[in-house]
């Protein structure tokens, strides 16, 4: 879970969730939050939560964005020998009590991503989800049902092979991770999932960043593309 900035959030978000890592999970499983370098008090709240659950663990990085902190998050997970890797976000517009159907069809897939399917963050959010599932078809040549949902269920195997095709630190982590999976023909389910309006705080990307990031993800995707093809290319010779 990657946190900036989220100080009104945070404290309700780690209580929704922590119980789902007592019922589903064993005496290893974590809630591990990574603070992106937030300027408010995210990280305190975090480290003060900490000190009462046990399976809490609060990170903190250097700020680099929601992109790089999901891949901190998925390395530290792996480096930590999990089994499976659950990522959602932290400003509370994911429902916990949506998690079991997931958890229940963990054995038979390789990566269960949340469809968005009941979205009340309002109409420029769904325009924006809809704009980029045809541009990821355009540029990629699949056909990802919701690319980017931070709602993901993965075994820990198939992460840890799909990883090594994102770039460093990239922004859209969650975007060519999908992709990476539909090209390999892994096996994925998306289940339905409710999106809530954000819970508090101020949304850090905006529709005129949002606008920016995707004009020039059309020229990283196409080079992105290419190096997958190549890599799959040479895996498979």
């Amino acid at each position: 879970m990657p946190a900036y900035n989220e100080g009104s959030n945070i404290k309700t978000v780690v209580k929704e969730w922590y119980p789902i890592i007592k019922k589903f999970g064993n005496k290893e499983s974590r809630l591990v939050v990574v603070d992106d370098g937030s300027k408010d008090d995210t990280l305190s709240i975090l480290k003060s939560m900490s000190n009462s659950k046990s399976a809490l663990n609060a990170l903190t990085k250097k700020n680099s964005g929601h992109g790089a902190t999901v891949l901190y998050g998925y390395n530290y997970a792996l480096k930590h020998g999990a089994d499976f890797v659950f990522q959602t976000d932290s400003d509370g517009q994911t429902r916990p009590e949506e998690f079991e159907k997931f958890w229940n069809l963990k054995d038979k897939y390789d990566i269960i991503i949340g469809h968005r399917e009941k979205r009340e963050d309002g109409l420029s959010r769904i325009v924006v989800t809809r704009t980029l599932r045809r541009i990821v078809k355009w540029k990629f040549k699949v056909w990802a049902v919701d690319a980017n949902t931070p709602y993901r269920l993965m075994s820990a195997k198939t992460l840890a092979e799909n990883i090594k095709f994102i770039p460093k630190d990239y922004n859209l982590a969650n975007v060519i991770l999908t992709v990476v999976y539909l090209k390999r023909h892994q096996k994925i389910k998306y289940l339905p999932i409710t999106f809530r309006p954000r819970q508090g705080g101020i949304n850090s990307i905006n529709l005129k960043r949002i606008f920016n990031i995707g004009k020039f993800s059309l020229k990283d995707f196409s080079a992105i593309n290419k190096s997958i093809d190549k890599k799959l290319k040479d895996k498979n010779h």
